[in-house]
């Protein structure tokens, strides 16, 4: 019963987030989403910081959880890229976005809550980090491209178009598309044989050497 009641109320609170805001997520609030009495925020968890923290936590392994085997089965930059569009589709209709958006604000002067977001992208951008690892270390630009960094980067990219969407959702678009482009730019790339490939690689190192 006390597992049923920390979930309910894990559950309530991302509700919450989703369909209030973190402006008026209280206890009373959470409590009354989760349909229990408000006195079990603080008895399981606290204080209200304490169980956004864990619902974020909670929240961001599910989705990973559920999108994990779909990033072990990409095998190019492009198909990372193009999951990364459909993924960003199911996470806003599943509220997702909405709720890290909420987290993403008070997370500005909670660092209680800048700590467990920033945890819950990091589930987020170690999967990623597995899916770069294995498509560069066979691609011609493996050597010259910072697969622990890019992948905060693609992270940092789609967070931030999911934010971005919510005032202009034309440039967002405009965003994913030109994320595509690269991943297509680089296919050609791997597309171009032993002798083209070498001859990018050459230009590479001259390019950082520079």
């Amino acid at each position: 019963m006390s597992a049923e009641t920390r979930e309910k109320l894990l559950e309530g609170a991302l509700r919450t987030l989703t369909e209030q805001g973190i402006a008026k997520t209280s206890a009373r609030s959470v409590a009354a989403a989760a349909g229990v009495n408000q006195a079990l925020v603080f008895y399981h968890f606290g204080s209200v910081d304490e169980l956004l923290s864990e619902a974020c936590r909670y929240g961001t392994e599910q989705r990973v959880a559920r999108h994990r085997d779909a990033l072990a089965a990409i095998s190019t930059l492009g198909e990372l890229l193009e999951f990364g569009r459909r993924m960003h589709e199911e996470e806003r209709a599943a509220g997702s976005v909405a709720v890290l958006g909420q987290l993403l604000a008070g997370a500005q002067t909670q660092p209680r809550l800048a700590a467990a977001t920033a945890a819950g992208l990091s589930l987020w951008v170690a999967e990623v980090e597995k899916v770069l690892v294995r498509v560069l270390g066979e691609s011609p630009l493996g050597g010259f491209v910072d697969a622990v960094g890019l992948a905060r980067a693609v992270a940092a990219s789609f967070v931030g178009i999911e934010l971005y969407e919510g005032v202009d959702p034309q440039g967002a678009e405009r965003a994913l598309d030109a994320l595509e482009g690269l991943g297509e730019l680089v296919a050609v790339v791997e597309g171009l044989g032993v002798v083209g490939q070498r001859a990018v690689r050459h230009r590479l190192r001259t390019v950082r050497r520079l």
